[in-house]
Parts: C-alpha cells; sequence; structure tokens
C-alpha cells in the first residue's frame, strides 16, 4: 500500500472578516532562501488583549441574526421570544464596553497555528497570558480561575490567569488563532462516551442521541451552538474536536471521508439532531423549539476497539474570535459593532407576570408563591443574599461544626451568582445567575435547617431538590441565563458584601433588585417544569 498523508482537519476556506489591529511588530527577513516572519512578543501581546476585550463585549453577528430569527419565527414560542429579546437587549447593552455579555468572563483559551517560517524568539504562550492578564486587570470582568496551595486548599489566582494554551506547527509564514472566553456553565456541559462499533446504525445513533442530549439541561444558557463528534483517534482528540467545532472553527471541513481519515461535516445528521432538539421542547430555557441555534457533526476516525463520541456546546455568550498574523500585520475576526439594529422596535408581548415582594418575612414569601403553578412568570423586587459553591462549603462546614444557619440565609431568598468587576458609577458589574445543579448537594441539609428555601439560579436540577421542597415547603426559581449585563443595567440597584470577603467574587452579598424575571421552576408540591416537558 502507498503511503498517504494529509492534513487530518483539512479547512477548505475562511470567509472570516478581520479588521487590522496595526501593522506594527512585524517585518519580513530573509534567512538564505527562506523568508521569515519575524513577530516581536508585543504584537503576541497586543493580539491577545484585544482579541480577549473585543469577545467579552461583543459577539459575532451570525450569532446575534440567530437570535432575531427567533423573533421571527411564528413557531417560536412566547418563552423562546421571551429569551431571544432578553439577549439581544443584553448585547445592545455590553458593546459599550462597561459591562461584559456574561458574568462569567470566562477561562482564557488560545488555540494557535504557528507556521514554520514565523520567528518570535520567546516563550509564544507567556506574552499571549500577558495580553489576557492585561484585559482582565484593566476591563470589568471577573477573576474565576482557582489555583491549587494543596490538595484541599485553594485561592482564586487573582488575575484570571493560567490561561489554556495550545499551540500547534504548521507550513508556512502566518500565524493563526482562535481565541475563546469559556465559562463554566458551558464548559461543564461537555461530555465524553466511550461507545463501540455497535453504535454506528442509524436505530442505535439516534436513539442514542435523543437520550443524550437530555444530559445537557438548560444550565449552560440555551439556545446552543452544539457540537456532536463521532469517533477520534484518542478521547483526548475527540474533546479538542468538539470544542473547536461548537466555536465554528470546523464549518468548512469537507462534507464527506476518504482513506486518508479526513474529518468531515456529516449535513444529513445535522439535520436530524437539530430537529431531535426542536423536539424535545427544551426550548430556550424555558420551553419551546429553540434549544439550539445549530448543530455540527463531525466524524472522525477511530481505533478499532474505540468509538469515542463527545457532546459539547457554545452557549448564547458564544464567545469565540480568530486572529492572525501575517506579513501585512496584526489581525482580529470583525465582531458586530451595532447589535441594536437587530432589535424589534416593540418588545415581544407577552402575559403580565406576577410580581413577588421580597422583603416580606420569608413564610409570607413561600405563601405568595404557593398559588402560583409551575412556569408563571414572576418580577421578584426587593432583597437577595448572593451566594454560589465556595459560600455553601462553608456554610456546610458551621453546619458540620454545630454552628446555626446564618440568619441572612434563612430570612431572604438565595440567588446563586458572582459578579464581574463593578465600573465606576454603577450599582453592579455584570451579575447574570450560575447553574444551580452545583449547590443541589446542600439543599436537603440547608432546607432542613432552615435556609435556601427559595432558591434563584439557572438550568434543571435533580430530583433531589424537588423532594426537598416538597418536604419543607421550598421553591427553585430560573431566571434567564446570558442577560447579565442588562441585569446589572436595570434591575440590580444596590449591592453590599455580607460575609467570607476573603472569597473575592464568591463572597456572599446582599443586593437590592427591581422588576427582576424569573420563573418558577419547582415548586412546595415537588413540581417541576423540566420534568413535565
Amino acid at each position: 500500500m502507498d503511503f498517504i498523508y494529509q492534513d487530518p482537519y483539512p479547512i477548505l476556506k475562511d470567509d472570516t472578516q478581520y479588521r487590522k489591529i496595526t501593522s506594527d511588530f512585524v517585518k519580513l527577513e530573509k534567512l538564505g532562501e527562506r523568508e521569515i516572519l519575524t513577530v516581536e512578543p508585543k504584537g503576541l501581546e497586543l493580539l491577545a488583549q484585544e482579541a480577549l476585550k473585543d469577545v467579552s463585549f461583543m459577539l459575532r453577528t451570525a450569532h446575534l441574526e440567530k437570535l432575531k430569527a427567533i423573533l421571527d419565527d411564528p413557531e417560536a414560542t412566547d418563552n423562546d421570544r421571551f429569551v431571544a429579546y432578553n439577549l439581544l437587549q443584553n448585547a445592545a447593552v455590553a458593546i459599550d464596553g462597561e459591562l461584559p455579555s456574561c458574568q462569567d468572563t470566562g477561562t482564557a483559551i488560545v488555540m494557535a497555528k504557528k507556521g514554520e517560517n514565523v520567528y518570535t524568539g520567546v516563550d509564544d504562550a507567556e506574552w499571549l497570558s500577558r495580553g489576557i492578564f492585561n484585559t482582565y486587570q484593566e476591563r470589568n470582568l471577573r477573576y474565576s480561575q482557582i489555583v491549587p496551595i494543596s490538595m484541599f486548599e485553594e485561592k482564586n489566582s487573582g488575575s484570571n490567569l493560567p490561561a489554556q494554551i495550545d499551540i500547534y506547527a504548521k507550513k508556512g509564514a502566518s500565524y493563526e488563532f482562535l481565541f475563546l472566553a469559556k465559562g463554566g456553565g458551558s464548559a461543564n456541559k461537555t461530555y465524553l462516551y466511550q461507545q463501540t462499533k455497535s453504535l454506528l446504525n442509524d436505530k442505535s445513533m439516534d436513539a442514542f442521541i435523543r437520550a443524550k442530549i437530555m444530559d445537557l439541561g438548560t444550565s449552560a444558557c440555551p439556545p446552543y451552538h452544539l457540537a456532536l463528534v463521532i469517533g477520534g483517534t484518542s478521547a483526548e482528540a475527540n474533546l479538542s474536536a468538539v470544542k473547536k467545532a461548537s466555536a465554528g472553527y470546523f464549518d468548512h471541513l469537507p462534507t464527506s471521508g476518504n482513506m486518508a481519515g479526513q474529518a468531515f461535516r456529516d449535513i444529513e445528521w445535522e439535520k436530524r439532531v437539530q430537529l431531535i432538539c426542536q423536539e424535545s421542547h427544551i426550548g430556550a430555557q424555558f420551553g419551546g423549539k429553540y434549544f439550539t441555534h445549530d448543530v455540527r457533526v463531525i466524524r472522525l476516525p477511530r481505533h478499532a476497539a474505540s468509538c469515542p463520541v463527545g457532546l459539547g456546546v457554545s452557549c448564547s455568550a458564544d464567545r469565540n474570535i480568530k486572529g492572525k498574523i501575517t506579513k501585512d500585520g496584526i489581525f482580529v475576526e470583525q465582531l458586530e459593532v451595532n447589535p441594536k439594529r437587530l432589535l424589534p422596535e416593540t418588545a415581544p408581548h407577552l402575559e403580565p407576570a406576577v410580581e413577588i415582594d421580597l422583603n416580606q418575612p420569608m413564610t409570607a414569601i413561600l405563601a405568595e408563591l404557593s398559588k402560583y403553578p409551575i412556569k408563571t412568570r414572576l418580577k421578584l423586587n426587593g432583597t437577595l443574599i448572593v451566594a454560589r459553591d465556595s459560600a455553601h462549603a462553608k456554610i456546610k462546614e458551621m453546619l458540620d461544626a454545630g454552628q446555626p444557619m446564618p440568619d441572612y440565609f434563612k430570612n431572604h431568598p438565595i440567588y446563586y451568582a458572582g459578579p464581574a468587576k463593578t465600573p465606576e458609577g454603577m450599582a453592579s458589574g455584570s451579575f447574570g445567575p450560575t447553574t444551580a445543579g452545583r449547590m443541589d448537594v446542600y439543599v436537603e441539609e440547608f432546607q432542613k435547617n432552615g435556609g435556601s428555601m427559595v432558591m434563584l439560579a439557572k438550568g434543571n436540577r435533580t430530583k433531589d431538590v424537588m423532594n426537598a421542597c416538597k418536604t419543607y415547603g421550598g421553591f427553585y426559581l430560573g431566571s434567564i441565563g446570558g442577560p447579565a449585563a442588562i441585569l446589572a443595567k436595570e434591575n440590580i440597584l444596590s449591592v453590599e458584601i455580607v460575609d467570607f470577603e476573603e472569597l473575592g467574587m464568591e463572597a456572599v452579598r446582599k443586593i437590592t433588585i427591581k422588576d427582576f424575571p424569573a420563573f418558577i421552576i419547582t415548586d412546595d408540591k415537588g413540581n417541576d417544569f423540566f420534568e413535565n416537558l
């Protein structure tokens, strides 16, 4: 047999629109017969800085146009339109560069392909990290990276570093980049399933996808850009392809395979998976058609004994941006600069929401909520306590030590969230909900001790939470995942730290809210919105 080699991921074209950052920091030099593109380290720093700045406050035009399409679709539900409209409003607020589109400003991820004739003379990852550092220091972003000091002791790095930086070699004299700001919610919805040859038939694949789509839930802020990757020379190769496919990086792969094992898109299965997602009726977070904007199905070669299958998403904060360095300068992908043009003149029609006064005693709040069924749309006004993972762990330690549940956890609803930095002159930084499911393990014990009786967050929860709410008379309210900037601008009036200040963005806070949107997801009778889909 003859030797065969080809690029395993042959991207056939790049129709990305770029904007030039600068012509500085690059020059062509001769080395024998070769032309070498010399890139000064400052150029790497500048590119990373600009890319992470842009992607924190701006989104791709194609992504925003898909939100507009939901508003124009007569088959979309009122809930689909409500979410899409809020996400477009959020983009129109974030574009001002003060409030990032999502409070979880993500792990900074860089995937790069460096041409053999590109010379920098430095550790490129260090200089890319410098640019990332600059943006997170100078902008109203959040530090989310937790570093281990020992096996169980951790601290926030205070810079959002380290970043994940993977640099590959390629031919030529150009340097190509994909930057991602990947939030925890969507990163956590990346799944690897180790399957076998028995999956590779129409009936088994259809049943598998219908079952596994439900693993995604809504906690990563749909509508999603969903990626499904079948095969891979390793589990690592599979999941790497999932991330790139969800970011649109593989949109221009071939649409059929060959004997060299090239990756390809399966357009037929993309349409089928999109239909399966629509038929799930999960919709854009609260029921409907738009669980996904689109689907990418990528087929890869595999070992005869293995069939890894990867599933993942890019969420409503679709923060992916390309960059490149060539002899002509340093460039970054052009994102949408005027999202307001996509907003309709009038908001979608919705039935009036039920107003809930959170400044009543907890017994009165619970009695008021008990009047309404799941799916009821609410407007919340009053006081919330904000607490997420680390604060819950601290309170669990207090209970284990025989200390009482703090009064603030008993007297007020608990909002699972962690804010970005507060812009000067504003009451709050971007401050959307975090994933509820990570706190599920605490709910039964906390409610037994009189706390967490009303919880506010995003996404679906486990049966244990439903059982606890039924036993102790609690409620879980769902807020829209994604519109963190507009919540900060229009719905949060004040913020103050009340406990565990050393936890940084995970400290316990008290906030005052006005017309904060939410839905009843789990009630005091054990009913749950997502179980009834």
